[in-house]
């Protein structure tokens, strides 16, 4: 009996003693974070740009985030969501090191929390006609700063890290640099008048980058009749600058002469610029242009630098699928969609990007000089590349076969001007006055040189709302969702040349094209083959014209009107010839599809086969070892 008790004692002391140790252990690695990142992109590390954001904190910031954790009234893929974005921002909490603080709280109805979260400006949100009202936000704190993301959505996923951070340098360095914007584009809108309350119109709010732009700098537009740029001006966008008048040109050849920052995008054809002058139906009667050129003129031509006004890139590797409009779809080689393949790997601004989007850019040249540094930063491919006329590619793909003619030659869409700038006035600006009763002409003193940076894009229209996001609407409020990393790349430049050069190095998180390669390069072995029977059938029917108009010369009289037996006979070889390319045209396609389609076979074998298969082989292998054995 003795024995009996003395074994569940000591049965009863150990399980005891077990679960003491697996408390203490449980507890112990409770408060440690064994993590490790095995996606391609890190894309559940804070990137180097971050951590040096949270290094240079000398304040406090708290991070409260907001979650109503406990309704029943939240999604179950929002509580998942919940949970991914509470943990990242503990990886704010470790790498701030003492100066990030986070705070978590579920704001249940008629509490404190709730009435936080309300202070704060994240507002309630209703998921049901009856159910509670939920929340799902981050309030950032420091001194008396505080800033807020209203609500999160798992679409906006991919600028999940860019947003917290920038909200972290929002509180922590609440000063906003001067950014000025020229353009002839109403790319910040316009305010509201009493005229259009009355009509209740709305007026233009603008482009959305330039709506972004505005929380964290304070933008000045500039007028491009300008003469003289604020000198508390830090960086200068100019986008699609249109006829700019030599004094305009003059103020920004001062500025950056001063050692200003200028953002230039130029464009051979501006599709914002067509919609808007289709709208304006006083522009169509007068004959007015429509949709571009923009260039810099003599401040490029001072600059040493080339841009292609009259003709648009082609690539055959980056077309982007379109609407034909028809209900079908086409690939549009003058649409580049850019990869990471198309970044200068060395230049911090795009090192991280993976997909850009410039719809019928021109084509940026320069050389670098002892004074003036020439960098490209975004490129074309080098063997699937050429120049088109503009005029074809507002035809459509079908206008632009003919010069479909890849040269061999790599383009330049974005590039970096460093150094020493000359100036493109080296007589001074000639300002003109004219009164009723004499003409005069003031010169102006100028800067005959000086150190700038300057950042040049052959496209305007990749800022553009069509092109680059989407707005949506969400439970939590209207949230920005990237088409591509045009978001990216914009504010990346307007940090690096105003801001903090730190957020540059935060990629979009989440947000990453990952093209079939191999279908992608079957799609362009196809379109060439395609491309080369276009251009053949082409040339047999210029050459029955020919032989058509050769015939009917020999003809007179009533003659002219009747087909002659060997014009007959040219016409019935033409269409044979015609139905048998168009018959390869089909046997292309046919083909492409075939060989995509037994790529697709063989992916999915491998994927359903592969795993099993290991499986057999390491059965085997082990049996063999035990056997031996």
């Amino acid at each position: 009996m003795k024995n009996t008790v003395s074994k569940i004692s000591s049965g009863v002391i150990g399980l005891v003693l077990a679960l003491v140790c697996i408390g203490a252990v449980t507890m112990i690695f409770k408060n440690l974070r064994f993590r490790a990142d095995m996606t391609a992109e890190k894309l559940y590390t804070l990137t180097q740009g971050s951590r040096d954001i949270l290094k240079q904190l000398e304040k406090t910031v708290v991070l409260k985030f907001y979650f109503s954790s406990s309704s029943a009234e939240m999604p179950q893929a929002l509580k998942t969501y919940a949970s991914e974005v509470q943990d990242f921002l503990k990886e704010y909490e470790l790498a701030g090191k003492g100066h990030v603080r986070l705070e978590s709280y579920d704001p249940q109805p008629d509490s404190d929390a709730e009435e936080g979260a309300q202070r704060y400006g994240i507002q309630p949100q209703q998921t049901s006609m009856f159910g509670a009202p939920v929340y799902f936000g981050l309030a950032a704190v420091c001194g008396e700063q505080q800033q807020v993301i209203p609500g999160f959505d798992q679409r906006a996923e991919g600028t999940l890290e860019y947003d917290i951070t920038r909200l972290i340098t929002r509180v922590a360095w609440p000063e906003k640099p001067v950014v000025g914007v020229m353009s002839s584009l109403d790319v910040l809108g316009q305010p509201m008048n009493p005229m259009m309350m009355q009509m209740g119109q709305r007026p233009p709010q603008g482009w959305i980058l330039f709506r972004e732009l505005k929380k964290d700098y304070d933008v000045r537009e500039v007028k491009t009749d300008v003469e003289k740029i604020d000198d508390d001006i830090k960086a200068l966008i100019v986008v699609h600058p249109k006829n700019l008048s030599d004094k305009a040109l003059f103020a920004i050849d001062q500025f950056v002469l001063r050692g200003g920052r200028l953002i230039a995008c130029v464009d051979p054809f501006s599709i914002a610029d067509m919609m808007a002058s289709r709208q304006n139906q006083q522009m169509m009667m007068m004959g007015g242009p429509q949709g571009g050129p923009s260039t810099l003129g003599k401040l490029f031509t001072a600059w040493g630098v080339s841009f292609e006004e009259t003709k648009i890139v082609a690539d055959l590797s980056l077309a982007t699928k379109l609407n034909n409009g028809a209900g079908g779809v086409e690939e549009n080689p003058a649409f580049l969609s850019l990869t990471k393949k198309n970044m200068v790997k060395e230049d911090l601004l795009v090192s991280q990007l993976s997909s850009v989007m410039f719809p019928f850019a021109g084509a940026i040249s320069g050389k670098t000089t002892d004074d003036l540094k020439f960098t490209p930063v975004i490129v074309t491919s080098q063997d699937k590349a050429c120049l088109v006329d503009q005029m074809s590619v507002q035809m459509g793909r079908s206008a632009m076969r003919s010069q479909m003619n890849p040269d061999g030659v790599e383009r330049v869409l974005a590039a970096r001007l460093e150094g020493t700038f000359p100036t493109a006035f080296p007589d001074g600006y000639k300002e003109d006055t004219t009164n009723k009763t004499e003409t005069a002409t003031n010169t102006v003193a100028s800067l005959k040189s000086g150190k700038g940076t300057v950042i040049i894009f052959g496209d305007s229209d990749f800022l553009a709302d069509d092109f680059c996001v989407r707005e949506q609407r969400t439970l939590f409020g209207n949230i920005l969702q990237p088409m591509n990393d045009n978001l990216s790349l914009f504010s990346s430049t307007v940090e690096q040349f105003a801001g903090r050069a730190e957020l540059i190095g935060i990629r979009s998180r989440g947000f990453f094209n990952r093209p079939f390669e191999k279908v992608d390069a079957l799609e362009v072995k196809a379109m060439e083959k395609w491309q080369q029977k276009e251009n053949e059938l082409e040339a047999k029917l210029s050459a029955t014209r020919e032989k058509l108009q050769a015939l009917q010369k020999q003809k007179t009289g009533n003659e002219r009107f009747i087909l002659s037996k060997e014009q007959q006979a040219e016409v019935d070889h033409f269409r044979k010839e015609q139905r048998e390319t168009q018959r390869e045209l089909k046997n292309v396609r046919k083909n492409l599809n075939a060989d995509i389609d037994r790529l697709g076979t063989f992916l999915k074998s491998v994927n359903i086969g592969a795993v099993p298969l290991l499986v057999i082989c390491f059965g085997i292998f082990r049996g063999l070892c035990r056997r031996k054995r």
